[in-house]
């Protein structure tokens, strides 16, 4: 399975969400970066995204962007096959 990777803060519903989600796709580790802890990071996450919300989820070396982004990929079919490519 590819590597899930996701910018995050302590209190996000949709940080909340978006594991759950791939975490019911199978998904078993996901390599959490916590922006409120570490401001260099959030810098670092504005910079390979643009945005400045969170979540921001990587699957492998693809930006699929925020809860809403994941959950559309998912809906369409597109989640799966991106987790499964390796």
């Amino acid at each position: 399975m590819s590597a899930v990777k996701m910018y995050t803060t302590q209190v996000c519903p949709y940080c909340i969400r978006a594991k759950a989600l791939l975490k019911q796709r199978g998904v078993t580790e996901i390599n959490e970066i916590r922006i409120d802890v570490n401001m260099a990071e959030r810098e670092t996450m504005m910079a390979l995204t643009g945005r400045r919300t969170v979540p921001q989820i990587f699957i492998g070396s693809t930006h699929v962007g925020g809860f809403d982004d994941l959950a559309a990929l998912d809906q369409s079919g597109g989640l799966m096959p991106l987790l499964l490519a390796d």
